[in-house]
């Protein structure tokens, strides 16, 4: 089963040096995008009550008049 898989992988993806560098060149945007969302959800999770987004409507600003 897991020699199926793999070779199937090898076959599909790294067999040719095209499609080897596309995977590793989608793989590394893909982790990019996952760990920078994870560490703004960390952050926002940390820093709770006390970001702007959080604390603004508090602030007693006037409100924007529209034109």
């Amino acid at each position: 089963m897991v020699n199926t898989v793999v070779r199937r992988v090898y076959h599909n993806l790294f067999r040719r040096t095209s499609t080897f560098a596309l995977t590793i060149l989608l793989g590394a945007v893909m982790f990019e995008r996952a760990f920078d969302s994870g560490g703004d959800m960390l952050w926002d999770h940390l820093n709770r009550g006390k970001q702007w987004k959080d604390i603004k409507d508090k602030c007693g600003l006037p409100a924007e008049e529209e034109e």
